[in-house]
């Protein structure tokens, strides 16, 4: 097991890091199934489904609490909740408390065409994995950027076994230095309590066309047990579904914690 102060240096510079096999998170994820499960299939879900049915959204479906857990289950806890808690040391202001987790499933076949989604959407989905920036919210008809969502970090753990192939996380190494630098020169001089008034679509942009041309693609799979971290400013998304990759009925279902930040000023100039 890397040092934590290596992997803490490895994390900042790179982006991403991944968790082995850890006992403490299997248990967490055999525990919450079920109730991922449920939620998948609960008919008030059932707006989560999109392209063709390939691909549930599932934002903050997990029921647990504060603590990580569901009804009757463990909290949530492993080398990759002590490295977030204890040896990260960002500096932010999150309170420690985890959000409802997004229960994020993937099916063969996606992405499939859905209803409303452009054939230039669906293009970037299939050729660029449908990579952004967690925050920066598409609003309007133009689909406009604005950063009106504050998180401390991603943290995806896999609650289903599927192949390498199933359609990975993906992150492009490196981006999260590329995107800081580009919103905040879009974004200095203003009030951070006034960023979310603020149109970023064209720096985002150029900065999103930079980190694909500089920052090499890395795909994270992962089995439940394990996990991953990205970096809150680094640019990520979902490959496509590869030919002949399998996984079992669950499809491929992870769940995502995101904890929002109290004030955005450290969202973009934290570590």
């Amino acid at each position: 097991m890397e040092p934590a102060q290596g992997l803490k240096a490895d994390f900042l510079d790179r982006g991403w890091c991944r968790f082995g096999a850890d006992p403490a998170l299997a248990a967490w994820a055999a525990a919450v199934l079920p109730a991922a499960r449920a939620a998948v299939a609960a008919p008030a879900n059932a707006h989560w489904w999109r392209c063709g049915g390939t691909w549930f959204v599932g934002v903050n479906a997990l029921p647990n609490g504060d603590d990580g857990a569901v009804a009757g289950g463990p909290p949530l806890a492993g080398r990759a909740v002590d490295f977030v808690r204890r040896d990260l040391g960002l500096d932010i202001p999150w309170d420690r408390a985890w959000d409802r987790a997004q229960v994020s499933v993937c099916r063969p076949g996606y992405p499939r065409p859905w209803a409303g989604e452009s054939e230039a959407a669906l293009r970037y989905r299939r050729r660029r994995d449908a990579a952004h920036v967690d925050g920066l919210l598409a609003e309007g008809p133009d689909r406009r950027r604005h950063p009106r969502e504050a998180h401390a970090f991603i943290l995806g753990i896999p609650l289903a076994a599927a192949d390498p192939g199933a359609s990975p996380f993906v992150v492009w190494e490196g981006s999260h230095h590329v995107i800081r630098a580009a919103l905040a020169e879009r974004l200095a001089g203003l009030d951070p309590a006034a960023w979310g008034g603020a149109d970023v679509t064209g720096a985002y942009h150029a900065a999103r066309r930079r980190a694909f041309a500089a920052c090499p693609r890395v795909e994270l799979p992962a089995r439940p047990g394990e996990a991953y971290l990205a970096h809150r400013l680094a640019l990520h998304g979902m490959a496509p579904w590869a030919p002949g990759a399998a996984a079992g009925a669950d499809g491929r279902m992870v769940a995502y914690f995101r904890p929002p930040l109290s004030t955005p000023a450290p969202w973009l100039h934290a570590p």
